[in-house]
Order: structure tokens, then C-alpha cells, then sequence
């Protein structure tokens, strides 16, 4: 295993491991999961509550016009309620419903029990206690990069 500390090793061995578990975690699913992109978007307004199109599009770090349609099929899913903006009637609120919250659920639940059994199925008990510490660690950054440490530990009980 390389030991190679210095900060730009780190950061290209982080990404490309953490895309690759990523890309692992979408194709281990059945297709009757929810996309990734609806996810994402299920996600930011479960962590952050509701907001406007904008707001999420913000948040998502894509122009309004890319989640258009993906939120036109949360809504006609029945997962997704829009409600005028209290103080900008040319805005709306999005907010998930009680259907879109179980789906998101149900979702992680399946993502995270397929994660478990592979960690199950690959590390003792000595590298879980590692994985841990890792991800303490990947906390960490995201905060620095501008995440917030209730947004990196939220938990879908």
C-alpha cells in the first residue's frame, strides 16, 4: 500500500476512491431505486427543508433549467409538494411529501444495507474501527469545503 502523505496524493487517492465506491453503489441497486440526480435533490430538501427551485438548483450547483423536468417527475411521483412563496408570489416552495420521504428512505435504507454487507463481507473488525476513523476524517473536509457538520451527519432513521 503506498505511503505517500503529501496533500495532492491524498486528495487524487480520496477522489478516485470515493468515485469509484460512488459508481459501485448506483450499478449494486436495483433499477428501482431512485436516480442518483433525484436522490441528490430528495436529499437537499430532506437535510436543508424546503426551499425554492432556486435555492435547490443553488444548492445542487445546477442551473434551474437542469432540474425542471426532474422536478416535474418528483411532483407527478407524488414525492415532491410546491406551495406558493410566502413573501415572492413569482416563487414556490418544494418541500417532499410524506410518499417522497418514504421513498428517500427506503432508498438509503437499500444503499446503506448493500454498503453494510460488503463491509460485513470485507473488513474485520480492526479495519471497520479504520473505515470509522476515515470517515471522521472525511467529515472533516467536507466541512472545510463548505459543508456543515449536521448536513454531513444526518441520519435517516
Amino acid at each position: 500500500m503506498p505511503t505517500d502523505t503529501e496533500p495532492r496524493q491524498c486528495a487524487v487517492r480520496l477522489r478516485a476512491a470515493l468515485s469509484d465506491l460512488t459508481r459501485q453503489l448506483r450499478h449494486a441497486l436495483p433499477p428501482e431505486g431512485i436516480s442518483v440526480a433525484k436522490l441528490s435533490a430528495m436529499g437537499a430538501l430532506y437535510r436543508r427543508g424546503p426551499m425554492s427551485p432556486s435555492e435547490l438548483a443553488a444548492h445542487e450547483r445546477v442551473k434551474l433549467q437542469t432540474l425542471t423536468r426532474l422536478l416535474a417527475e418528483l411532483e407527478a411521483d407524488g414525492w415532491l409538494a410546491r406551495a406558493p412563496h410566502a413573501h415572492d408570489g413569482r416563487q414556490s416552495v418544494l418541500s417532499l411529501t410524506r410518499t417522497g420521504l418514504q421513498q428517500l428512505k427506503a432508498d438509503v435504507h437499500r444503499r446503506e444495507a448493500s454498503l453494510a454487507d460488503a463491509i460485513a463481507d470485507t473488513l474485520d473488525a480492526s479495519d471497520r474501527a479504520t473505515l470509522l476513523q476515515a470517515c471522521a476524517l472525511m467529515e472533516a473536509l467536507a466541512v472545510r469545503l463548505g459543508g456543515t457538520a449536521a448536513s454531513v451527519q444526518r441520519n435517516m432513521t
